[in-house]
């Protein structure tokens, strides 16, 4: 009874081994089985590393999020336009008008070939802004209260800022403007421009609006921190004008995105779209050229997560590959024996044939 339920279990084997005498190694079959193995070995690297690897998957759902503030990093470089005009103008939806934001914002003076003129480029009076919400040091700003028009002239300061900046001018300043923008999280607009000086101040210094060159290079513009794989399309652009002025417009769209790492951390940020438009100043406009920059944001969040491929998915794909490359170099070892054997028997037969 034991000896038939073994034969039974053996009956079922299905890799029969045949005796050690009746096995025949050629070195056909040792070429095959080293093609097959350094294969195997190649698909099983593939295959780990794929397993490995962290992936990304993107979901979509409807913006919840309410009372927060919309971070804008700005670092750009304007090459025709010293630090004492330029200002940075923000206003949203909600009616919220920041006007020359220089408590958040860094301004870097530059000389012709773009490197920082000294030490001190305005860091320093930025923080003392900061601390005391004045804008009086360096007689960067001037609005309309300190710039009145006198009956016979322009004041002192109006004039020692004209000089500064023909000066500037002459010199061929720029400036590299740098910070971040905390505004409110609903669609508005922010501008680099010259509008922080006085109509009259401006008028002598550039002699009309067509003469303003507002070229401009982005090195960086987001809306928060950056994520792995992100692509902010203005970054790097290069903008430069010549023998024209005119304003330039950047429609940019918002889309909330939320980035989830593999280790359970969660990364708040945003990833935008943008078109771009620019229209030529004419001798006769009212307007100043002015790089404007105009948000909305869009009403869908994207949360993107980083997920890592199971163990038993990896198990799964190996052992299909690794069992069809060793099913496959079976198949080619049987077929290079049958053909080398073919050809063999004929040689002999060709010979008695002659004979």
């Amino acid at each position: 009874m034991k000896m038939g339920v073994k034969q039974v279990i053996k009956s079922l084997d299905a890799f029969p081994r045949a005796e050690e005498h009746l096995l025949q190694k050629t070195q056909s079959g040792a070429l095959v089985s080293i093609v097959g193995l350094v294969i195997m070995a190649t698909l099983f690297i593939h295959e780990l590393t794929y397993y490995l690897a962290i992936y990304t998957v993107h979901e979509m759902s409807v913006d919840l999020t309410r009372g927060e503030t919309l971070p804008i990093h700005i670092n750009m470089t304007f090459p025709s336009l010293p630090c004492d005009v330029l200002s940075v103008d923000a206003i949203d939806m909600s009616g919220k008008h920041e006007v020359d934001l220089d408590t958040n914002i860094w301004k870097l003076r530059l000389n012709s070939h773009g490197h920082i003129i000294g030490t001190e480029y305005l860091s320093d009076l930025v923080e003392k802004d900061h601390a005391t919400h004045n804008h009086d040091n360096e007689k960067e700003h001037h609005d309309d209260s300190d710039k009145k028009l006198h009956a016979f002239g322009f004041d002192q300061e109006a004039e020692n800022m004209i000089k500064k900046v023909k000066q500037a001018l002459a010199d061929g300043e720029g400036c590299r403007v740098y910070g971040i923008l905390d505004v409110q999280r609903v669609a508005g607009n922010f501008h680099i421009s010259v509008h922080g000086l006085n109509i009259y101040v401006a008028q002598m210094i550039f002699g009309g609006a067509t003469h303003v060159n507002v070229s401009h290079i982005i090195h960086d513009l987001s809306f928060g921190p950056k994520y792995p794989g992100i692509h902010n399309p203005l970054d790097d652009t290069v903008r430069i004008l010549h023998d024209t002025s005119g304003t330039f417009k950047y429609y940019i769209k918002i889309v909330p995105t939320e980035y989830r790492y593999i280790s359970k951390d969660v990364l708040p940020t945003n990833q935008f779209s943008v078109s771009e438009y620019f229209s030529r100043m004419h001798k006769f406009d009212k307007t100043w050229p002015a790089v404007y920059f105009l948000y909305d944001l869009s009403p869908i969040t994207v949360t993107i997560k980083e997920e890592r491929r199971s163990f038993l998915h990896f198990i799964t794909r190996l052992c299909a590959v690794l069992g069809g490359t060793f099913a496959l170099t079976g198949m080619l070892d049987r077929w290079m024996f049958r053909l080398l054997d073919a050809l063999t028997k004929t040689k002999p037969n060709a010979r008695s044939g002659r004979r």
